[in-house]
């Protein structure tokens, strides 16, 4: 089967798997978790021989972090999966009813949008986040993953598609690609493929926003900052930056870029050194910082990477609206956070920073959908319509209008005795 013959069988999916009731995904999700957990040998084994296969290519340190799929990770999985079932349906609930006249009657209802398509790279992980959050919000998914993950990601699909397709869920609702030419014909299915989830490098990410007229959601980079406001409580200071940068550095919501408000920045960047030095990260310092502490220069590219490793920036900036326009300028619009005592200046950071996620007084690693309570996410996207930040059940749901009448017509409502609309808002 060609990749359009599998698109248009997941088109047919998702026609009938719109209509699929709640206990019916909410059982094929439980019935995935249970076999997901069942096939947890077969699948450390598939991860096993990814990750020697990718360590004789070099992959780079990070990527191969990202491919790691072992018991924890299967253990967050199925943790994942079976956290979905207790999250309201997000398709067929009605928006909003308006009564245009009596007996006619118009409901916004939120539906699928169809058929995702997804380009991931390196993550297991997101295959399972994907097919799931895609499962229970009426949606059939194509996934193309990377290639240094193609073992353990065949396993995933084989076991997801059969567990979902024994439970009841239209055979076709998930396919896995693996050509590499796939990606490119995928990217010219737009009669038949609804959005594009890309999740993977900047490169990457543009080079599919630029080869394709379906819409795409995701986003680029993951530059994300943190400003040490003067006003900041210096007893959190230190966790937040630490936790924002080295929790897990591989992903896109650590902390790539730290700000110093001036005034407190002889006090903060050396107590800042010393703990960041203690988890192995290379500071990379603006000449204001070079002063304070003895670290790396940092250059210009610096304010513009995302380095997805134990690799930090930072920057004294001279006062608030100085860090809020660094980040304006040099971030991705992704996740920014300020650590500051004063609720007058957060709120002034969170009203001007044009991030999806704006913090205040806690770590960039918070921006995630299962940490939101979305139920795990099928990525973060920087877009600004339809779905902001990270995009859980609610970004995979669009609407359509239905409309009930009595055999009313246009005519009745034109012309000299034109009857007139009511307008009336209905209870929901």
């Amino acid at each position: 089967m060609d990749i359009r013959q599998t698109a248009a069988a997941a088109k047919h999916a998702a026609i009938r798997l719109a209509a699929v009731d709640t206990n019916t995904k909410n059982a094929a999700l439980a019935s995935i978790a249970l076999a997901i957990d069942a096939g947890r040998e077969r699948i450390v084994a598939a991860n096993r021989a990814d990750l020697e296969q990718a360590e004789k290519e070099s992959l780079a340190a990070p990527l191969l972090k990202r491919l790691k799929f072992d018991h924890d990770k299967i253990n967050e999985a199925v943790s994942g999966v079976n956290s979905l079932i207790d999250l309201p349906d997000p398709a067929g609930r009605t928006l909003s009813a308006t009564e245009l006249d009596a007996g006619l009657e118009l409901y916004q209802v939120t539906c699928p949008i169809g058929v995702i398509g997804i380009v991931f790279e390196s993550r297991p992980d997101a295959l399972v986040q994907i097919s799931s959050l895609c499962l229970k919000s009426g949606n059939s998914v194509l996934m193309k993953g990377g290639s240094e993950a193609a073992m353990t990601n065949r396993v995933l699909a084989d076991i997801i598609n059969r567990a979902g397709i024994e439970a009841g869920i239209p055979e076709g609702w998930l396919a896995l690609l693996e050509a590499r030419s796939d990606v490119i014909d995928m990217l010219a299915l737009d009669d038949v493929i609804d959005l594009i989830i890309p999740r993977g490098s900047n490169a990457f990410v543009k080079y599919i926003m630029d080869n394709t007229n379906i819409p795409v959601l995701g986003h680029a980079d993951g530059i994300c900052h943190v400003f040490v406001d003067k006003a900041a409580d210096l007893n959190m200071v230190e966790r937040i930056v630490v936790d924002s940068k080295t929790q897990y550095v591989a992903v896109c919501n650590a902390a790539e870029t730290l700000l110093v408000h001036k005034d407190i920045a002889g006090s903060v960047l050396p107590v800042l050194r010393g703990a960041l030095f203690a988890k192995g990260v290379e500071i990379r310092g603006c000449p204001q910082t070079c002063a304070v502490i003895d670290v790396k220069p940092a250059v210009a590219q610096d304010w513009s990477t995302e380095y997805l490793d134990l690799i930090i920036s930072v920057k004294v900036v001279d006062n608030l609206d100085a860090a809020i326009d660094h980040i304006n300028r040099y971030g991705s619009g992704h996740t920014d956070v300020i650590v500051t005592a004063d609720p007058e200046r957060g709120k002034r950071f969170m009203d001007l920073v044009d991030s999806a996620g704006v913090f205040v007084n806690c770590s960039t690693r918070f921006s995630d959908g299962f940490r939101f309570g979305l139920g795990a996410e099928v990525g973060i996207s920087t877009n600004k319509i339809h779905a902001r930040g990270p995009v859980g059940l609610e970004g995979l749901v669009i609407y359509k209008w239905r409309m009930l009448g009595h055999g009313h017509i246009v005519a009745d409502y034109s012309g000299k005795d034109a009857k007139k609309f009511t307008h009336r808002r209905l209870p929901i």
